[in-house]
């Protein structure tokens, strides 16, 4: 089984360390300091072509260290648990603070704004699994895949892990709060081959919770399925037209719109949507929530990196920003307050609008399908985007053939005031959850 073993008392022993290094901290001068702990342990297997490629047992643990003299700021970090490794540690953040020139946005985040009351959210799931069991499982996944159809010629492989972890962040504010979670997941990657055309794709499932999993042979059904289907792809000339974006690649216009949101574009002024609380970039019938306190979901978290209580947030109201992603230092440099966002945002939902998966290919008509992007095409201070991309052409609202070596391009401005439909086949496998996305018109750059 992977599982934390004695995990209260491994709480209590973080506790005790935490309490030492903030005393430790203040009897060196810090003014304030803050301190984080965390230890690990986990599964990895990967198999290929019906042979064992690793079988890896992981235990890892370590320690971050932040120490302010005044608006001085050291950082330090270490692997060694031991008592001198830590006072080793601490000094050598000490000594970084005071060589370090002052920002008088430096500091903890405000005393009053840190958790007090922890919501149970359901993280710690231990998945009773050996490594004999996990490997049958791999070797299932791919099994399945490989005798799907006989274009499927190779594998790379079919894996399984699970991770269980603990952490603590104490502060001199007087803050602790302890966390522990798991990650178990399944996945199977193929290789098909139809004459000339070959192409590769793959499926996994993950979940903190092990029942939760679909099954080694539906993961292994699905890679194969997607993988075979890709095969005689064509190209397309260059044109406009509709596109969907399928769930698992929606997301990440998601967090293109995070990311232009955070506080670190705003403050830089390196964002396409600087200043855009209260516009209208959406339209009307888009609406995305912040829920960090889902039970069992991949960013639910009851306070943030700096130990400040996060809370329901809306995102996007009607179209509109209602809010950014600040830690408490961005919020300062914008003389705002922090919106529990250090170390990333909680889970965000962004509301379907009714439209399964086969009615928005019926409402696109005809247009492109989107089910790989390739590389990394988007400036973040212009919002234009172009990115290489695979999918299959449509016509009349049915799928026609596959289509490859394309680039699609435009304005995320554009691309978000040009969103038409927002599916009903929500992917709940991240912290961003979202179903497919169809945008009115997009470039396709091809023959």
């Amino acid at each position: 089984m992977i599982e934390l073993e004695n995990r209260e008392a491994l709480a209590a022993e973080f506790q005790a360390l935490a309490e030492t290094v903030l005393t430790s901290a203040a009897a060196k001068g810090a003014t304030a300091a803050e301190v984080g702990f965390n230890k690990g342990t986990g599964l990895s297997v990967q198999v290929r072509m019906d042979e064992v490629e690793k079988l890896q047992y992981h235990r890892d643990q370590g320690a971050s260290l932040t120490v302010y003299f005044g608006h001085k700021k050291g950082f330090a970090s270490t692997g060694d648990l031991s008592q001198q490794a830590l006072e080793d540690t601490l000094d050598a953040a000490c000594r970084i603070a005071r060589f370090t020139a002052e920002d008088e946005f430096n500091g903890l985040a405000d005393a009053e704004l840190m958790a007090t009351d922890i919501p149970e959210l359901d993280l710690y799931h231990p998945w009773a699994l050996s490594a004999d069991e996990a490997i049958e499982l791999a070797l299932t996944s791919e099994a399945t895949a490989r005798g799907h159809d006989a274009r499927i010629v190779n594998s790379d492989g079919a894996g399984v892990d699970s991770y269980a972890g603990l952490g603590l962040y104490a502060n001199s504010h007087g803050f602790s709060g302890t966390s522990t979670s798991t990650s178990h997941s399944l996945s199977c990657s193929v290789v098909a081959q139809d004459g000339e055309s070959m192409q590769r794709d793959y499926w996994y499932d993950s979940s903190c919770q092990p029942g939760a999993l679909a099954s080694a042979e539906s993961i292994g059904l699905q890679a194969a399925q997607r993988t075979v289907r890709r095969l005689n792809g064509r190209g397309l000339s260059t044109r406009e037209v509709p596109v969907i974006y399928v769930p698992e690649l929606a997301r990440g216009l998601v967090g293109s719109l995070v990311s232009a949101l955070s506080g670190g574009s705003q403050y830089r002024k390196a964002t396409f949507l600087l200043d855009a609380q209260g516009q209208q970039v959406f339209p009307d019938f888009v609406q995305l929530h912040e829920r960090p306190h889902l039970p069992q979901q991949a960013g639910s978290r009851a306070y943030d990196s700096e130990g400040v209580a996060t809370r329901d947030r809306e995102i996007v109201l009607d179209g509109k920003i209602q809010d950014y992603f600040l830690s408490s230092y961005s919020a300062r440099k914008l003389g705002r307050q922090t919106t529990g966002s250090a170390g990333g945002s909680g889970n965000l939902l962004l509301d379907h609008t009714g439209v399964s998966y086969t009615d928005m290919l019926k409402q696109m008509g005809t247009g492109l399908l989107v089910t790989e992007l390739i590389g990394h095409g988007g400036n973040p201070i212009t919002g234009d985007y172009s990115r290489g991309a695979a999918g299959f052409w449509v016509e009349n609202g049915e799928i026609q053939y596959p289509v490859e070596e394309i680039t699609i391009a435009g304005n995320l401005k554009t691309m978000f005031r040009g969103i038409q439909a927002i599916g009903t086949d929500i992917d709940t496998r991240g912290r961003v959850q979202c179903g497919s996305i169809l945008l009115d018109k997009m470039t396709v750059a091809g023959q």
